[in-house]
């Protein structure tokens, strides 16, 4: 009989101890791939903020993702580019934002070079979906997130070849794909035994 879930919290100071300034992260070359970057935005006692992407959009319609996009010539950094981006979309001020780090970045199948912002929101934020580009705003737990059972291991052929990637437990919303990578590098950090 599998473990009952973890019933598990975390405080501000108990991000901010997985967390530490200066904690080293992996970037990437990507020259062939389209930079983005995407926030993780992190509500203490609650858990990580995601979004479903409009059905209209030409990039992953539909898909779990979170906040976040393409890197302009004007951004001053990846993390400017992903408050920008989390502003746009979901109507997260950067004045309710605290950037803590960076996970590694990553390249998808699909050509994109992700630059994951980790960030703390104030508790309790409010948001407003831009509707053209975001069709749900929603909380992974960190009940979830912390769980030792997740994310779960699944296989599935796409244009005819046998492909593993993880998926994660949540009643409304699918989330696999670069997302469910990304959230699997946080859960990494964030887990006591890390």
């Amino acid at each position: 009989m599998p473990a009952p879930p973890v019933a598990f919290q975390m405080t501000e100071a108990e991000i901010r101890a997985r967390w530490p300034p200066g904690l080293v992260y992996t970037p990437l070359e990507g020259a062939a791939n389209r930079p983005a970057a995407v926030l993780v935005p992190l509500e203490p006692m609650r858990g990580v903020w995601l979004t479903r992407r409009s059905f209209g959009l030409p990039n992953h319609a539909g898909q779990v993702a979170f906040p976040g996009g393409k890197i302009e010539s004007f951004d001053a950094s990846v993390e400017a580019a992903a408050l920008r981006e989390a502003e746009e979309e979901i109507g997260l001020p950067a004045a309710d934002v605290e950037v803590i780090g960076r996970l590694d970045d990553y390249i998808t199948g699909t050509g994109f070079h992700i630059s994951p912002v980790v960030a703390l929101v104030r508790a309790g934020v409010a948001f407003a979906a831009a509707l053209d580009e975001v069709q749900d705003i929603f909380c992974l737990p960190f009940e979830t997130l912390l769980d030792p059972r997740e994310p779960r291991p699944r296989r599935a052929a796409f244009l005819g070849v046998q492909r593993d990637f993880w998926t994660w437990s949540h009643e409304e919303h699918v989330i696999w794909g670069a997302t469910a990578e990304i959230l699997r590098k946080l859960a990494l950090r964030l887990r006591p035994e890390a």
